[in-house]
């Protein structure tokens, strides 16, 4: 199959997919489950007639986001003609579009190949309208935009970056990877003051822009989180906690629930500590290192976090994609596990999520299948990032990496 076949063949795919992601969240095709939508049509349209009155909605406790998590809610604004939900579903469509075009465009030349562009094909239906109902999807296409920008230059991958983690934190992560010397001291300046001015400009125009910093502070443990496992384990033996709405997401409640959180901090904190021994030892870096670390620095704090949402395998697929655009990365595997554990997710949510909530066999099976793949991708994906690296990235990578390695530090472009 030429380049050009299999890219009208990607491009002829995603548009079937899509136009059902479309039917499923228009409701035009109902689909068992919870109403994922009902956080656009009632939470994001609620946020955005607080934000059109000139504050953020810091009152509200489910509002944990930075301040330009607003652009995201007000988004919809931009097509007037359509109502607030609808117009939604359209720009997270456009956006998973252009995802698609940033792939396939990076995956021609030398070294490059369409894998990437398939994996995000794949990979967001295989989540399901929770996909276009949550923003992340936006948040996504700046980080991909981010990582592919950076092979040539920097700067824009750092303020990519800094408007991303102004959407969501986790885009901050992408800094990660980037080559020692140069290309570091570029991204990191730029994220500094893109970040440093945005943050001066959302506080000065709206009061409440900085409230995000203590939200999520009394979370608890989400149902669908690693530490979660505990209970839905202790749940058969008596445990007499419970599961309720809490600061927006189904957590557990009760006996040593705080511990487990704490725990859960603690891992976290951990897998930060893995992360910066990683930049201290690493030494050889290749044209797919930005993307492999910032890969597996994300899976590392989502495995780890006490929520995970269904929303935030849609992270995890798209940096999968962008590893996978370049022919020397070893994250093919860890890739291939992220696609299996977002097939789960949706299964689990919204499709089976009254079995998780109520942890009965079913759902305890499917948050065990669904974590225990996370881990093995997260734990994987480390592994080959050190190995690549630290302990032995000439002889494993061969002509390919080495060729790529000669790319990334020649002087790049500002």
């Amino acid at each position: 199959m030429t380049g050009s076949t299999g890219a009208r063949l990607a491009v002829a795919v995603w548009a079937l997919t899509r136009v059902a992601l479309l039917l499923c969240v228009t409701k035009v095709i109902t689909l068992p489950g919870p109403d994922v939508t009902s956080d656009v049509s009632v939470i994001y349209h609620g946020w955005s007639e607080v934000l059109k009155s000139g504050t953020y909605p810091g009152s509200d406790v489910t509002w944990q986001y930075p301040p330009l998590a607003a652009l995201a809610v007000l988004s919809p604004a931009l097509l007037p003609f359509l109502d607030y939900a609808s117009a939604f579903f359209v720009l997270a469509f456009v956006c998973d579009l252009l995802v698609l075009g940033l792939l396939l465009h990076a995956g021609r030349g030398d070294g490059r190949w369409s894998a990437g562009a398939w994996v995000w094909v794949a990979g967001v239906p295989l989540l399901g309208t929770t996909a276009y109902a949550r923003y992340d999807v936006m948040v996504t296409a700046v980080a991909v935009a981010a990582l592919l920008a950076g092979v040539r230059h920097p700067r824009v991958l750092g303020a990519l970056a800094a408007v991303g983690a102004l959407l969501k934190v986790w885009p901050a992560l992408i800094l990660a990877g980037t080559a020692r010397g140069r290309a570091t001291r570029l991204a990191w300046t730029a994220a500094a003051v893109t970040a440093a001015g945005l943050l001066v400009v959302c506080t000065v125009a709206m009061p409440g822009a900085l409230d995000f910093l203590g939200s999520q502070r009394d979370r608890g443990t989400e149902v669908e989180s690693l530490g979660a496992l505990v209970f839905h384990v202790a749940r058969q033996f008596g445990w007499q906690g419970r599961v309720e709405l809490h600061y927006g997401s189904m957590e557990f409640l009760g006996p040593h629930v705080p511990l487990v959180s704490t725990l859960a901090l603690g891992l976290s904190v951990l897998a930060f500590g893995w992360l910066l021994l990683w930049r201290l030892r690493a030494r050889e870096f290749g044209v797919s290192t930005p993307a492999d670390a910032a890969f597996a620095a994300v899976l590392l704090f989502t495995t780890t976090s006490r929520v995970i949402s269904p929303q935030y395998m849609l992270w995890l697929v798209g940096l999968a994609a962008v590893c996978l655009v370049f022919r020397d990365s070893r994250m093919v595997l860890p890739a291939g596990l992220v696609l299996v554990a977002t097939g789960v997710t949706q299964w689990e949510f919204p499709l089976g999520f009254v079995h998780v909530v109520t942890s009965d066999a079913t759902g305890v099976t499917l948050m065990f299948l669904r974590n225990g793949l996370l881990v093995a991708a997260t734990l994987i994906a480390c592994r080959r990032l050190w190995r690549r690296t630290v302990t032995g990235a000439g002889s494993e990578g061969g002509p390919a990496a080495r060729s790529g390695l000669d790319r990334a530090t020649e002087p790049v472009a500002s």
